[in-house]
């Protein structure tokens, strides 16, 4: 039975990754909001959202796609879904292989049941978008992008302002359920050359004018970077490109 499972279980997670990446037909994406820290603050930000708070990626994902000779008119559709109440697992901090596998199977299940919406058709991927109060810390704990299961967590600020970079956020999770993977350096979170580098024939090689969408951020210096304020800046390098099987 247990070997009957996985088989399943694998057999799906390779239709998933088959059908995400024929880029045939629009790729119908639900962004599910979730109060992070149970702020008002959250909650008004959350009450006051609307589906033109994502159309800059729907923006970035066509632009970037017709770039690299993609036909679909609309490659990504950001749907926006009603306000979650139960809050996903938690990835515990310092989880080994064994925990991480773990967390993925919890976060499948509940990603199953949290994308069930009376009256509505649950999205192919599924990111769910946890707000905090801006006032509450000062950075957001990590957010994940699964490509087994076609889901994504991401941790965002509540502030109009932050619009911007949380767009970026989602983006890049969402390339990760995709198949993309980060190209910038774990330990100091410096783009990698050349993969990282929006431009990275460019000469000078400093300032980089753009961001790279799996870096995350554009490189100053060879010592300098900082994230770009939104998607605007923010370009599909040609490794991600292949990753996603926009390219051969």
């Amino acid at each position: 039975m247990l070997l009957i499972v996985l088989v399943i279980v694998a057999g799906r997670s390779w239709l998933d990754r088959m059908e995400s990446q024929s880029w045939k037909n629009p790729l119908w994406v639900g962004v599910y909001p979730l109060n992070a820290d149970g702020s008002p603050t959250a909650a008004a930000y959350i009450a006051a959202l609307s589906p033109s708070d994502f159309g800059a990626i729907e923006t970035f994902f066509a632009r970037e796609a017709h770039r690299f000779a993609v036909t679909v008119e609309e490659p990504i559709h950001v749907e926006l879904y009603p306000e979650g109440k139960e809050l996903p697992p938690q990835l515990p901090r310092g989880a080994g292989p064994l925990g991480v596998m773990w967390w993925s199977l919890k976060m499948r299940w509940f990603a199953v049941h949290a994308s069930k919406v009376p009256g509505r058709t649950p999205s192919r991927v599924r990111i769910f978008v946890l707000y905090h109060d801006p006032a509450s810390l000062q950075t957001v704990p990590d957010s994940h992008g699964l490509q087994k299961g076609l889901l994504g967590v991401v941790h965002a600020f509540a502030a109009q302002s932050m619009t911007g970079t949380n767009n970026i956020v989602i983006s890049h999770e969402l390339l990760h359920t995709l198949g993309a993977t980060d190209k910038y350096d774990l330990g100091t979170g410096a783009p990698l050359y050349p993969s990282g580098y929006a431009a990275p024939d460019h000469q000078p090689r400093y300032p980089q004018q753009q961001a790279e969408i799996m870096a995350g951020r554009r490189a100053l210096s060879a010592t300098d970077f900082e994230m770009p304020a939104s998607l605007r800046d923010v370009v599909v390098g040609a490794a991600t490109a292949g990753e996603i099987r926009w390219t051969n």
